[in-house]
């Protein structure tokens, strides 16, 4: 399942980030690694943006980038 498939107040753990090693670094660098849990606390009306929570942090994502990261719901 893709980070961009779940709906608000959803919680799930990172299994796997595909894309490339440039924006891996920037989501790494926001705690977005393998086996973090994240909550998605928001999206966008027009679906094309979301803020997930991590440990507290909120981060705000594209859908595009969302759809680059696969999750398991928990």
């Amino acid at each position: 399942m893709l980070l961009s498939n779940l709906d608000i107040s959803q919680e799930a753990q990172i299994i796997q980030i595909n894309c490339t090693d440039e924006l891996k670094q920037r989501f790494y660098s926001f705690g977005l690694i393998k086996g973090t849990t994240i909550i998605v606390d928001e999206i966008s009306l027009a679906r094309n943006t979301m803020a997930v929570n991590i440990d507290g942090t909120e981060i705000a994502l594209r859908i595009e980038e969302a759809e680059q990261i696969e999750v398991e719901a928990l």
